[in-house]
């Protein structure tokens, strides 16, 4: 099992549940969390100043799109993955390349795409992009 120690993930998801789910899971990999939002206006101001390594967004918060939120990360360079019960669909061609979890979603199936998601922007870095 690859442990994230100490890596810190911001949470965007507006259903209390999915969000505990996900905290826990994450905890459980050795990932530390910065902070879990379930409104898009609050996820965007903790993603323009918190410290941040990696977020787990909802692609519907609260009725709204997320993708306000994955603009600011994607100008500070912070890899993200989407959840979402719509698809990949759901997501515009911008924000395409990322993973995708489709709700529901199993610990391991976010463990795998958490890695995915890191992985890819660490290889992304190594090659100058």
């Amino acid at each position: 099992m690859t442990v994230f120690t100490d890596v810190k993930v911001l949470i965007v998801e507006d259903e209390f549940t999915v969000a505990m789910m996900i905290e826990d899971a994450l905890a459980e990999l050795g990932c530390r969390i910065v902070s879990s939002s379930s409104r898009v206006p609050h996820a965007c101001e903790i993603a323009e100043t918190a410290d941040i390594d990696v977020a787990v967004l909802d692609v519907n918060v609260a009725g709204q799109p997320v993708f306000p939120v994955a603009e600011i990360l994607r100008r500070r360079r912070v890899p993200m993955l989407f959840s979402t019960g719509y698809g990949v669909a759901a997501l515009p061609p911008a924000f395409s390349s990322h993973p995708v979890l489709s709700k529901p979603f199993s610990d391991r199936e976010l463990q795998q795409a958490l890695t995915l998601c890191i992985t890819a922007n660490s290889a992304a870095n190594a090659g100058g992009v």
